[in-house]
Protein backbone atom coordinates (compact mmCIF):
# COMPACT_ATOMS: atom_id res chain seq x y z
CA UNK A 1 0.00 0.00 0.00
CA UNK A 2 1.29 3.48 -0.92
CA UNK A 3 -1.21 5.66 -0.17
CA UNK A 4 0.46 9.02 0.94
CA UNK A 5 -2.73 10.23 2.36
CA UNK A 6 -3.90 7.50 4.67
CA UNK A 7 -1.41 8.05 7.69
CA UNK A 8 -2.94 7.73 11.26
CA UNK A 9 -3.55 10.00 13.36
CA UNK A 10 -1.18 10.79 16.04
CA UNK A 11 -1.58 9.62 19.40
CA UNK A 12 0.71 10.69 22.54
CA UNK A 13 -0.30 7.75 24.76
CA UNK A 14 0.07 5.07 22.57
CA UNK A 15 2.42 2.49 23.54
CA UNK A 16 1.90 -0.46 20.97
CA UNK A 17 2.32 0.01 17.14
CA UNK A 18 3.61 -1.13 14.14
CA UNK A 19 7.18 -0.26 13.81
CA UNK A 20 9.37 1.38 16.23
CA UNK A 21 12.24 3.61 14.63
CA UNK A 22 15.23 4.53 17.04
CA UNK A 23 16.81 7.80 16.14
CA UNK A 24 14.93 10.89 14.69
CA UNK A 25 18.30 11.44 12.61
CA UNK A 26 17.74 11.67 8.60
CA UNK A 27 17.64 8.04 8.29
CA UNK A 28 14.90 7.13 10.92
CA UNK A 29 13.13 10.21 9.89
CA UNK A 30 13.41 9.02 6.22
CA UNK A 31 12.11 5.38 7.36
CA UNK A 32 9.07 6.83 9.75
CA UNK A 33 7.90 8.96 7.30
CA UNK A 34 7.12 6.14 4.35
CA UNK A 35 5.91 4.16 6.67
CA UNK A 36 3.26 6.17 8.49
CA UNK A 37 2.55 7.39 4.90
CA UNK A 38 1.48 4.11 3.77
CA UNK A 39 -0.72 3.58 6.82
CA UNK A 40 1.79 2.40 9.18
CA UNK A 41 1.51 3.30 13.10
CA UNK A 42 4.54 4.32 14.01
CA UNK A 43 6.93 5.48 16.50
CA UNK A 44 10.29 7.12 17.04
CA UNK A 45 12.08 7.43 19.72
CA UNK A 46 14.88 9.82 19.79
CA UNK A 47 17.24 10.02 22.97
CA UNK A 48 18.22 13.76 22.23
CA UNK A 49 15.96 16.89 22.93
CA UNK A 50 16.08 17.86 19.10
CA UNK A 51 15.40 16.00 15.98
CA UNK A 52 17.96 15.46 13.20
CA UNK A 53 20.95 13.19 14.98
CA UNK A 54 24.02 14.65 13.36
CA UNK A 55 22.46 17.10 11.25
CA UNK A 56 22.79 20.03 13.90
CA UNK A 57 22.24 24.04 12.92
CA UNK A 58 23.12 26.90 15.91
CA UNK A 59 21.95 29.94 15.14
CA UNK A 60 23.03 33.11 15.64
CA UNK A 61 21.72 36.37 14.28
CA UNK A 62 21.32 36.01 10.82
CA UNK A 63 24.07 33.28 10.75
CA UNK A 64 23.15 29.32 10.59
CA UNK A 65 26.31 27.24 11.67
CA UNK A 66 25.63 23.35 10.76
CA UNK A 67 27.72 21.84 13.25
CA UNK A 68 27.28 18.04 11.79
CA UNK A 69 26.56 17.60 8.45
CA UNK A 70 26.79 20.93 5.95
CA UNK A 71 27.38 19.32 2.28
CA UNK A 72 25.52 16.99 -0.62
CA UNK A 73 28.37 15.67 -1.71
CA UNK A 74 27.20 15.65 -5.73
CA UNK A 75 23.94 16.70 -6.44
CA UNK A 76 23.82 14.84 -9.53
CA UNK A 77 21.03 11.59 -9.61
CA UNK A 78 21.12 12.12 -5.97
CA UNK A 79 17.49 11.83 -4.20
CA UNK A 80 18.71 14.04 -1.68
CA UNK A 81 18.38 16.48 -4.31
CA UNK A 82 15.44 15.70 -5.24
CA UNK A 83 13.94 15.91 -1.47
CA UNK A 84 15.62 18.98 -0.17
CA UNK A 85 14.35 20.82 -3.36
CA UNK A 86 11.21 19.47 -3.03
CA UNK A 87 11.03 20.97 0.57
CA UNK A 88 12.05 24.17 -0.53
CA UNK A 89 15.19 24.40 1.29
CA UNK A 90 17.69 27.12 0.13
CA UNK A 91 21.29 25.90 -1.43
CA UNK A 92 24.58 27.90 -2.07
CA UNK A 93 26.84 25.63 -4.64
CA UNK A 94 30.52 25.51 -2.44
CA UNK A 95 32.28 22.68 -4.36
CA UNK A 96 35.10 21.02 -2.38
CA UNK A 97 35.74 18.46 -4.71
CA UNK A 98 36.10 15.45 -1.78
CA UNK A 99 39.47 16.78 -0.70
CA UNK A 100 40.75 16.76 -4.42
CA UNK A 101 43.54 18.91 -5.25
CA UNK A 102 42.04 21.13 -8.15
CA UNK A 103 38.43 21.34 -9.30
CA UNK A 104 37.64 25.06 -8.04
CA UNK A 105 39.89 27.89 -6.73
CA UNK A 106 43.11 26.96 -3.86
CA UNK A 107 45.58 29.10 -2.53
CA UNK A 108 48.19 26.50 -1.78
CA UNK A 109 51.04 27.43 -0.14
CA UNK A 110 54.93 25.49 0.42
CA UNK A 111 55.99 24.26 3.25
CA UNK A 112 58.17 28.04 3.96
CA UNK A 113 54.89 29.61 3.37
CA UNK A 114 55.09 30.83 0.21
CA UNK A 115 51.84 30.81 -1.90
CA UNK A 116 52.45 28.48 -5.29
CA UNK A 117 52.07 30.26 -9.05
CA UNK A 118 49.28 28.51 -10.93
CA UNK A 119 52.31 26.42 -12.44
CA UNK A 120 53.34 24.74 -9.71
CA UNK A 121 49.82 23.68 -8.48
CA UNK A 122 48.65 22.52 -11.75
CA UNK A 123 51.83 20.45 -11.58
CA UNK A 124 51.53 19.11 -8.09
CA UNK A 125 47.50 18.21 -9.09
CA UNK A 126 49.20 16.19 -12.06
CA UNK A 127 51.21 14.27 -9.41
CA UNK A 128 47.86 13.50 -7.30
CA UNK A 129 46.12 12.30 -10.14
CA UNK A 130 49.18 10.46 -11.19
CA UNK A 131 49.27 8.67 -7.85
CA UNK A 132 45.98 8.26 -7.72
CA UNK A 133 46.11 5.53 -10.92
CA UNK A 134 48.77 3.92 -8.64
CA UNK A 135 47.52 3.99 -5.80
CA UNK A 136 43.74 2.55 -7.45
CA UNK A 137 46.05 -0.74 -8.06
CA UNK A 138 47.89 -0.68 -5.14
CA UNK A 139 44.65 -1.35 -3.12
CA UNK A 140 43.10 -3.36 -5.53
CA UNK A 141 45.73 -5.89 -5.19
CA UNK A 142 46.23 -5.29 -1.36
CA UNK A 143 45.43 -8.21 0.95
CA UNK A 144 43.05 -8.02 3.32
CA UNK A 145 43.97 -6.32 6.66
CA UNK A 146 45.77 -4.05 4.68
CA UNK A 147 45.98 -0.26 5.84
CA UNK A 148 45.22 3.09 3.59
CA UNK A 149 48.83 4.05 4.45
CA UNK A 150 50.50 0.84 3.32
CA UNK A 151 48.54 1.16 -0.01
CA UNK A 152 49.60 4.47 0.11
CA UNK A 153 52.95 3.89 0.48
CA UNK A 154 53.04 0.91 -1.72
CA UNK A 155 52.10 3.57 -4.54
CA UNK A 156 54.72 5.92 -4.31
CA UNK A 157 57.68 2.72 -3.94
CA UNK A 158 56.14 1.99 -7.87
CA UNK A 159 56.45 6.00 -8.99
CA UNK A 160 60.17 6.02 -7.60
CA UNK A 161 59.80 9.66 -7.20
CA UNK A 162 62.43 12.16 -5.52
CA UNK A 163 62.01 12.52 -1.56
CA UNK A 164 60.79 16.27 -1.52
CA UNK A 165 57.80 15.30 -4.75
CA UNK A 166 56.99 11.74 -2.87
CA UNK A 167 56.31 13.72 0.53
CA UNK A 168 54.47 16.37 -0.97
CA UNK A 169 52.15 14.03 -2.07
CA UNK A 170 51.94 11.30 0.91
CA UNK A 171 50.80 14.39 3.05
CA UNK A 172 48.24 15.11 0.46
CA UNK A 173 46.77 12.01 0.75
CA UNK A 174 47.29 11.64 4.43
CA UNK A 175 44.83 14.90 4.74
CA UNK A 176 42.81 13.46 2.68
CA UNK A 177 42.25 10.37 4.93
CA UNK A 178 41.78 12.34 8.04
CA UNK A 179 39.40 14.87 6.39
CA UNK A 180 37.38 12.36 4.51
CA UNK A 181 36.96 10.21 7.36
CA UNK A 182 38.81 11.64 10.49
CA UNK A 183 41.07 9.01 11.10
CA UNK A 184 44.96 8.45 10.46
CA UNK A 185 45.83 6.51 7.58
CA UNK A 186 47.67 3.72 9.49
CA UNK A 187 44.08 2.94 10.76
CA UNK A 188 41.63 2.92 8.09
CA UNK A 189 41.38 0.08 6.09
CA UNK A 190 43.11 0.14 2.50
CA UNK A 191 39.73 0.65 0.91
CA UNK A 192 38.16 2.53 3.33
CA UNK A 193 38.45 5.41 0.45
CA UNK A 194 36.85 3.40 -2.03
CA UNK A 195 33.87 5.72 -2.36
CA UNK A 196 35.93 9.18 -2.74
CA UNK A 197 34.08 10.20 -5.55
CA UNK A 198 31.72 13.20 -6.24
CA UNK A 199 29.45 13.62 -8.93
CA UNK A 200 28.16 16.91 -9.81
CA UNK A 201 28.63 20.02 -7.88
CA UNK A 202 28.71 20.67 -4.13
CA UNK A 203 25.70 22.41 -2.33
CA UNK A 204 25.51 23.93 1.26
CA UNK A 205 22.46 25.21 3.54
CA UNK A 206 22.94 28.87 4.09
CA UNK A 207 19.56 28.54 6.39
CA UNK A 208 20.72 25.33 7.94
CA UNK A 209 20.32 21.74 7.28
CA UNK A 210 18.58 20.84 10.23
CA UNK A 211 15.45 22.00 8.02
CA UNK A 212 15.95 18.73 6.56
CA UNK A 213 15.17 16.75 9.60
CA UNK A 214 11.98 19.18 10.77
CA UNK A 215 10.66 19.00 7.25
CA UNK A 216 10.73 15.02 7.62
CA UNK A 217 9.51 14.98 10.97
CA UNK A 218 6.66 17.27 10.36
CA UNK A 219 3.38 15.01 11.52
CA UNK A 220 4.78 11.85 12.88
CA UNK A 221 4.71 10.24 16.56
CA UNK A 222 8.47 11.59 17.51
CA UNK A 223 9.60 11.25 21.01
CA UNK A 224 12.05 13.23 22.13
CA UNK A 225 14.22 12.47 25.38
CA UNK A 226 13.70 9.21 25.34
CA UNK A 227 16.81 7.08 25.78
CA UNK A 228 16.62 3.58 24.23
CA UNK A 229 18.36 1.43 26.48
CA UNK A 230 17.29 -1.88 25.45
CA UNK A 231 15.34 -4.09 23.06
CA UNK A 232 13.87 -7.40 23.54
CA UNK A 233 13.04 -8.96 20.52
CA UNK A 234 11.51 -12.38 19.12
CA UNK A 235 10.10 -13.58 15.43
CA UNK A 236 7.07 -12.13 16.79
CA UNK A 237 7.71 -8.65 17.82
CA UNK A 238 9.51 -6.16 19.88
CA UNK A 239 9.72 -3.96 22.75
CA UNK A 240 11.87 -1.23 23.15
CA UNK A 241 12.42 0.05 26.88
CA UNK A 242 13.39 3.40 27.84
CA UNK A 243 13.39 5.69 30.98
CA UNK A 244 9.60 6.68 30.67
CA UNK A 245 8.47 3.29 29.69
CA UNK A 246 8.23 0.44 27.17
CA UNK A 247 6.87 0.60 23.71
CA UNK A 248 5.67 -2.53 21.87
CA UNK A 249 5.85 -3.32 17.71
CA UNK A 250 5.99 -5.83 15.11
CA UNK A 251 9.20 -4.49 14.17
CA UNK A 252 11.24 -2.26 15.04
CA UNK A 253 14.34 0.43 13.01
CA UNK A 254 17.54 0.69 14.67
CA UNK A 255 19.23 3.95 13.41
CA UNK A 256 21.86 4.62 16.14
CA UNK A 257 25.46 5.51 14.77
CA UNK A 258 28.09 2.52 15.10
CA UNK A 259 29.50 4.48 18.14
CA UNK A 260 26.11 3.60 20.26
CA UNK A 261 25.99 0.24 18.66
CA UNK A 262 29.74 -0.67 19.70
CA UNK A 263 29.07 1.28 23.41
CA UNK A 264 26.88 -1.38 25.14
CA UNK A 265 24.75 1.46 26.51
CA UNK A 266 21.99 -0.69 23.84
CA UNK A 267 21.38 -3.97 25.27
CA UNK A 268 19.91 -6.69 22.78
CA UNK A 269 17.62 -9.16 24.31
CA UNK A 270 18.53 -12.28 22.94
CA UNK A 271 21.95 -11.05 21.93
CA UNK A 272 22.42 -9.86 17.83
CA UNK A 273 23.77 -12.79 15.53
CA UNK A 274 27.45 -13.24 15.58
CA UNK A 275 27.23 -12.50 11.66
CA UNK A 276 26.27 -8.95 12.46
CA UNK A 277 28.45 -8.62 15.65
CA UNK A 278 31.39 -9.47 13.61
CA UNK A 279 30.02 -6.60 10.81
CA UNK A 280 29.41 -4.18 13.39
CA UNK A 281 33.18 -4.84 14.76
CA UNK A 282 34.84 -3.41 11.70
CA UNK A 283 33.93 -0.46 12.27
CA UNK A 284 34.68 2.60 14.82
CA UNK A 285 33.35 6.26 15.12
CA UNK A 286 35.93 8.54 14.01
CA UNK A 287 37.47 11.34 15.32
CA UNK A 288 36.27 14.58 13.58
CA UNK A 289 35.78 18.01 14.64
CA UNK A 290 35.04 21.43 13.10
CA UNK A 291 36.36 24.45 13.81
CA UNK A 292 34.60 27.29 12.55
CA UNK A 293 36.53 31.28 13.17
CA UNK A 294 34.71 34.41 12.45
CA UNK A 295 36.51 37.20 11.60
CA UNK A 296 35.88 41.27 11.58
CA UNK A 297 37.24 41.45 8.13
CA UNK A 298 38.01 38.96 5.36
CA UNK A 299 41.86 39.18 5.68
CA UNK A 300 42.66 35.99 3.33
CA UNK A 301 43.55 35.09 -0.26
CA UNK A 302 40.75 36.47 -2.20
CA UNK A 303 38.55 34.68 -4.73
CA UNK A 304 39.20 31.22 -3.81
CA UNK A 305 37.39 28.15 -2.01
CA UNK A 306 39.97 27.00 -0.03
CA UNK A 307 43.55 27.51 1.55
CA UNK A 308 46.15 24.83 2.13
CA UNK A 309 49.24 24.56 3.71
CA UNK A 310 51.86 22.04 2.59
CA UNK A 311 54.80 20.79 4.72
CA UNK A 312 55.12 20.39 8.47
CA UNK A 313 53.36 23.74 8.82
CA UNK A 314 50.46 21.94 8.08
CA UNK A 315 50.45 19.38 10.03
CA UNK A 316 47.47 19.51 12.03
CA UNK A 317 45.81 22.64 10.62
CA UNK A 318 46.22 22.70 6.66
CA UNK A 319 43.10 23.30 4.57
CA UNK A 320 41.01 26.05 5.44
CA UNK A 321 37.80 26.93 3.57
CA UNK A 322 35.96 30.13 3.16
CA UNK A 323 32.57 30.18 4.08
CA UNK A 324 32.45 34.47 3.73
CA UNK A 325 29.90 34.29 0.92
CA UNK A 326 26.94 32.52 2.69
CA UNK A 327 25.71 34.62 5.21
CA UNK A 328 28.02 37.98 3.82
CA UNK A 329 30.08 37.54 7.28
CA UNK A 330 33.94 36.90 6.92
CA UNK A 331 34.41 33.17 8.58
CA UNK A 332 36.85 30.13 7.70
CA UNK A 333 36.04 26.60 8.52
CA UNK A 334 38.85 24.23 8.94
CA UNK A 335 38.71 20.72 11.02
CA UNK A 336 40.96 19.09 13.28
CA UNK A 337 40.37 15.84 11.84
CA UNK A 338 42.24 12.61 13.01
CA UNK A 339 45.43 13.17 14.74
CA UNK A 340 44.69 16.59 15.83
CA UNK A 341 41.29 15.82 16.86
CA UNK A 342 42.39 13.36 19.29
CA UNK A 343 45.40 16.05 20.36
CA UNK A 344 43.21 18.77 20.76
CA UNK A 345 40.35 16.86 22.31
CA UNK A 346 40.57 18.33 25.87
CA UNK A 347 41.66 21.63 24.76
CA UNK A 348 39.57 24.92 25.50
CA UNK A 349 37.91 26.26 22.20
CA UNK A 350 40.54 29.59 23.00
CA UNK A 351 43.41 27.20 23.22
CA UNK A 352 42.19 25.39 19.75
CA UNK A 353 42.08 28.76 18.06
CA UNK A 354 44.81 30.32 19.58
CA UNK A 355 46.62 27.08 17.88
CA UNK A 356 44.26 27.98 14.54
CA UNK A 357 45.50 31.46 14.42
CA UNK A 358 49.45 30.43 15.00
CA UNK A 359 49.69 28.63 12.18
CA UNK A 360 47.25 30.94 9.65
CA UNK A 361 49.98 33.97 10.87
CA UNK A 362 52.32 31.70 9.09
CA UNK A 363 50.86 32.28 5.93
CA UNK A 364 49.37 36.09 6.27
CA UNK A 365 51.81 37.25 9.67
CA UNK A 366 50.49 40.57 11.00
CA UNK A 367 47.05 40.35 8.83
CA UNK A 368 45.58 37.66 10.71
CA UNK A 369 43.23 39.20 13.74
CA UNK A 370 41.85 38.19 16.46
CA UNK A 371 38.49 36.07 15.70
CA UNK A 372 34.91 37.80 16.83
CA UNK A 373 33.54 34.43 17.53
CA UNK A 374 35.01 30.42 17.69
CA UNK A 375 32.52 27.73 17.89
CA UNK A 376 34.27 24.37 18.10
CA UNK A 377 32.36 20.95 17.79
CA UNK A 378 32.87 18.10 20.35
CA UNK A 379 31.23 14.90 18.39
CA UNK A 380 33.96 12.92 20.00
CA UNK A 381 32.17 13.29 23.40
CA UNK A 382 28.84 13.00 21.90
CA UNK A 383 27.13 10.14 24.06
CA UNK A 384 24.69 9.79 21.51
CA UNK A 385 26.97 9.44 18.82
CA UNK A 386 30.72 9.00 20.11
CA UNK A 387 32.47 10.44 17.09
CA UNK A 388 30.90 12.06 13.84
CA UNK A 389 30.73 9.12 11.99
CA UNK A 390 31.99 5.95 10.81
CA UNK A 391 34.74 4.53 9.01
CA UNK A 392 36.03 1.42 8.12
CA UNK A 393 39.01 -0.34 10.22
CA UNK A 394 41.85 -2.40 8.86
CA UNK A 395 40.54 -5.72 8.00
CA UNK A 396 36.68 -4.74 7.43
CA UNK A 397 35.37 -5.09 3.81
CA UNK A 398 33.14 -2.82 1.97
CA UNK A 399 30.52 -5.79 1.88
CA UNK A 400 30.20 -5.26 5.54
CA UNK A 401 28.16 -2.44 5.12
CA UNK A 402 24.98 -4.00 3.35
CA UNK A 403 25.64 -6.97 5.72
CA UNK A 404 24.48 -3.79 8.72
CA UNK A 405 21.52 -3.64 6.60
CA UNK A 406 20.64 -7.25 6.72
CA UNK A 407 17.07 -7.71 8.34
CA UNK A 408 17.05 -10.20 11.78
CA UNK A 409 14.04 -12.58 11.44
CA UNK A 410 12.45 -9.38 9.71
CA UNK A 411 12.17 -8.14 13.22
CA UNK A 412 15.62 -6.18 13.12
CA UNK A 413 16.46 -3.47 10.92
CA UNK A 414 19.00 -1.44 10.91
CA UNK A 415 19.90 1.93 9.05
CA UNK A 416 21.97 5.02 8.93
CA UNK A 417 25.41 6.06 7.09
CA UNK A 418 27.32 3.21 7.28
CA UNK A 419 25.06 0.78 6.48
CA UNK A 420 25.06 2.25 2.74
CA UNK A 421 27.91 0.67 0.32
CA UNK A 422 28.60 3.30 -2.36
CA UNK A 423 28.86 6.87 -0.50
CA UNK A 424 28.86 5.78 3.39
CA UNK A 425 29.30 8.89 5.92
CA UNK A 426 26.93 11.22 4.03
CA UNK A 427 23.61 12.54 4.34
CA UNK A 428 22.53 11.14 0.91
CA UNK A 429 23.65 7.85 2.58
CA UNK A 430 21.32 7.93 5.88
CA UNK A 431 18.71 9.51 3.30
CA UNK A 432 19.12 6.00 1.26
CA UNK A 433 19.61 3.94 3.67
CA UNK A 434 15.85 4.96 5.62
CA UNK A 435 14.29 4.46 2.36
CA UNK A 436 15.59 1.10 1.53
CA UNK A 437 14.42 -0.34 5.35
CA UNK A 438 11.24 1.08 4.63
CA UNK A 439 10.89 -0.60 1.21
CA UNK A 440 12.04 -3.76 3.14
CA UNK A 441 9.16 -3.67 5.33
CA UNK A 442 6.55 -2.65 2.57
CA UNK A 443 7.54 -4.83 0.12
CA UNK A 444 6.95 -1.62 -2.32
CA UNK A 445 9.06 0.70 -3.95
CA UNK A 446 8.85 3.98 -2.82
CA UNK A 447 9.44 7.67 -4.82
CA UNK A 448 11.72 9.79 -2.87
CA UNK A 449 9.59 12.68 -4.09
CA UNK A 450 7.01 11.15 -2.33
CA UNK A 451 8.66 12.07 0.94
CA UNK A 452 7.57 15.86 0.75
CA UNK A 453 4.06 15.17 0.95
CA UNK A 454 1.90 15.96 3.92
CA UNK A 455 1.04 13.32 6.68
Amino acid sequence: MTDFESAPTVDPAATTFDTIVVGAGVSGLTAARFLAQSGQRVLVLEARDRTGGRTFTERSGDVATDRGASWIHGIDDNPLTEVVNGFGMRTVEFTVGSYQPTGRPIAYYSPTGERLSDEAVAQFADDVHTFDMHLATAVQASTRGTTYEQAIDAALSALGWNPDRAERVREFVLHRSEEQYGVHAGGLDAHGLDDDSVDGDEVVFPDGFDQLATNLAAGLDVRLEHVVTGIRWSKQGATVATAQGEFSADRVIVTVPIGVLTSGDLAFEPALPEWLTQAIDGFEMNNFEKVFLRFPTRFWDENVYAIRQQGGAGKWWHSWYDLTDLHGVPRLLTFAAGPSALETRTWSDDEIAASVLDALRGLYGDRVEQPDDVLVTRWQDDPYSHGSYAYMTPGSMPEDHDLLATPVENVLHFAGEATWTDDPATVTAALRSGHRAAEKILGVALPFGGLVTAL
